[in-house]
């Protein structure tokens, strides 16, 4: 019989059966007054709870589209971007800046820790910076930003916009659209959101939307805030097709964050970090990220002498686990795990179980048992 497989990577994420459910319904024509009702309700939420007098993006896309619709909406070439960097994704901006002629300068870290603040904000008084990128959490190195204190010292310099990356954080790490002085949130729908990939999301606060005002016309024709305004605030007008079922999708997941409440699932978001991480340094693993700084959606796994990743990831799939490979320097030298989303106590305990019986099988001392019962006593606290 085969194992059925949980697939751990840091997105997409498993997806629950009720929103499943809400993808295999039959497909509505965009312009049946139901759907009508359900989407602008999503619009409406997703403004509710993150907390913005601004608008939200809902629309058929990847989380790269939204990188881009941020960039495309808020800046023009010759522009000055200060990209703050702590790994592969927050890397990623530097390409978007310049093909659009955008003037960047990049402030990156060691892979595992943060860029300090006063480096930021030092770098900010150097030249008038129209914007700022961060990454929430970015899945190459399982840094989590300091999104809040960045915002606060962004809110120092009136002319620049702060952009953020929460592809791997949003519904996942706590993300406030005005209160933490965000102008633009990107993300995607196949991460902590718990939905299969397909739809960019995007926040524009105040500030961005006067933003794209005055840029006028920009060459990006799809992307254009201004030719989805009128959608979002009615969704009976016409632009592009939307994703009908996945728009169901992300609503079904919202009903799941309003069911829970958003601030309980940030502390679910915790709690289950921390007892994976827990777990798995037990079994002798040690994480890339510095402890002060980890994420709560994903874990950036080294591996112990002897561990072939090849191998390993192989043996932990045949166990009933996938789990994603290191990215550049860290290729072969560890692997990322998942555990964001709608994910239960049982994905928990199979997953890191599985782990014990991968690493029994490559030849790895560990004892059976330790990491799910270091689990259980993490989550049970």
């Amino acid at each position: 019989m085969k194992t059925r497989k949980l697939v751990m990577i840091p997105g997409p994420t498993p997806v629950v059966r009720s929103i499943q459910d809400q993808m295999g319904r039959e497909t509505v024509a965009f312009g049946d007054p139901n759907f009508i009702r359900d989407y602008k309700e999503l619009i409406n939420d997703m403004k509710t709870l993150w907390k913005t007098e601004g608008e939200v993006f809902v629309i058929a896309g990847t989380g790269t589209l939204s990188m881009e619709m941020g960039i495309a909406n808020t800046l023009k070439a010759g522009d000055n971007l200060l990209i703050v960097s702590h790994g592969f994704f927050g890397d990623r901006f530097i390409e978007l800046a310049n093909r659009k002629g955008i003037n960047v300068d990049v402030i990156q870290s060691e892979w595992g820790e943060i860029v300090p603040l006063d480096e930021i904000e030092s770098k900010l008084k150097e030249k008038n910076y129209q914007a700022v990128t961060v990454t929430h959490v970015d899945t190459s190195t399982g840094v989590a930003a300091p999104v809040k204190e960045i915002g606060e010292l962004v809110r120092k310099f009136e002319d620049t916009l702060y952009i953020v990356d929460g592809v791997c954080a949003t519904a996942g790490e706590p993300e406030y659209i005005d209160e933490m002085n965000i102008d633009i949130l990107i993300t995607g729908s196949q991460k902590a959101f718990g939905v299969t990939p397909g739809l960019c999301i995007l926040w524009a606060g105040p500030r961005a939307l006067k933003r794209r005002e005055k840029l006028g016309t920009i060459p990006e024709y799809y992307v254009d805030f201004n030719k989805w305004l009128p959608i979002m605030e009615d969704p009976s007008k016409y632009f592009a097709t939307p994703a009908v079922n996945l728009i169901w999708a992300l609503k079904e997941s919202v009903n799941i964050i309003k069911e829970e409440g958003i601030e309980n699932r940030y502390a679910r978001h915790i709690k289950n970090a921390r007892a994976m991480q827990a777990a798995l340094e037990s079994l002798g693993f040690t994480l890339l990220a510095d402890k002060d700084h980890r994420a709560v959606t994903l874990s950036n796994v080294l591996y112990m002498d002897g561990v072939d990743d090849v191998e390993f990831r192989k043996v932990l799939g045949e166990e009933g686990v996938v789990v994603a490979g290191g990215l550049a320097a860290y290729a072969g030298k560890m692997f990322r795990l998942g555990h964001m989303g709608n994910i239960d106590i049982h994905d928990m305990v199979s997953t890191i179980a599985a782990i014990e019986r991968a690493l029994y099988r490559v030849g790895i001392e560990a004892e059976l048992g330790k990491g799910v019962g270091t689990l259980m006593r993490e989550l049970l606290k």
